[in-house]
């Protein structure tokens, strides 16, 4: 079994180099051929040069983000001819001691093996962002039909024939993506418990807020391109539950006044049934295509 462990890394001059070093002693007391792929993003610091120095093999390529370079680490993963595919941060927020314990999942069976923080122990986390995992696990569960406690870890190992077959084309973070569509394709996912270490703040987050509030933005969206039904039903049953009761309001006006109080409440009574049955019907129709 050949096994390629690729790192992302923007200007990570100062902790890539001790992450390396500490994958390169963790695998010389396995059995496995291995080999570590630094994906650079364009860095402007040594990153390509102290993880050269370290032993990795190392493809640069112009700055455009976490995903973009998340699907060029599969490219040249497949490159490489790997078998699995370990990923892992450059921040060294996940220990490496892990790494053999994930491979060993996918030995006995598993296709997608991720590196629980919430069934095992975080150093340091926001509230909010804890909050905000909590309740991305919650929708992950649903969506995939396996119990999912950390649905945002970047650590994680995986078959090729994982990365053969998902293409990453939407708003989602890769992790997301990569989650949902391996459950779609019947891929065998299972959590293990890890330790998390305190790490740098996050570039991609400007704080517990801006996190949060990506956090159910996203969560909306999952459930509308995944989740059509639920999504546009439960949208279209307010509607017309609130439209059924002003309509028994209306109902209760004309046996107690002989009027209905006024035309502005029929037309709103109408509005909102007729536009809560079309909601519905949406759904219904945005489930079937998906």
């Amino acid at each position: 079994m050949f096994v390629v462990i690729t790192i992302p890394a923007y200007n990570e001059e100062n902790t890539i180099p001790s992450v390396i070093e500490e994958i390169k002693l963790v695998m010389s007391k396995t059995k496995y051929k291995y080999k570590i792929l630094v994906v650079d993003d364009g860095s402007v610091d040594k990153t390509i040069k102290v993880s050269e120095k370290a032993g990795a093999i190392v493809v640069s390529k112009r700055h455009s983000g976490l995903l973009e370079t998340f699907k060029k680490e599969m490219e040249e993963c497949l490159k490489l001819k790997a078998d699995v595919i370990v990923h892992t941060d450059a921040d060294g927020q996940y220990p490496s001691e892990y790494i053999p314990h994930m491979i060993k999942e996918i030995e006995e069976g598993y296709d997608l093996v991720l590196g629980s923080r919430f069934k095992g122990e975080i150093e340091s986390m926001p509230v909010l962002k804890w909050f905000g995992n909590v309740a991305f696990a919650k929708v992950f569960t649903q969506i995939c039909k396996t119990e999912i406690s950390d649905s945002t870890t970047g650590f994680r190992a995986f078959r090729k024939e994982v990365a053969e077959s998902i293409e990453y084309n939407t708003d989602f973070t890769y992790t997301q993506e990569q989650l949902i569509k391996a459950s779609r394709l019947n891929f065998r996912i299972k959590e293990i418990p890890i330790y998390a270490r305190k790490t740098r703040e996050s570039r991609l987050m400007t704080g517990a807020f801006d996190y949060a509030l990506k956090a159910w933005i996203n969560i909306f969206k999952i459930y509308r391109d995944y989740k059509p039904l639920a999504f546009f039903g439960k949208i279209g049953i307010m509607l017309l539950t609130l439209g059924m009761l002003v309509g028994l309001y209306i109902v209760y006006h004309i046996l107690q006044y002989g009027g209905t109080g006024g035309t502005p409440r029929v037309v709103l009574t109408a509005l909102l049934i007729l536009t809560g049955m079309q909601v519905v019907l949406f759904g219904f129709m945005a489930d079937m295509k998906k």
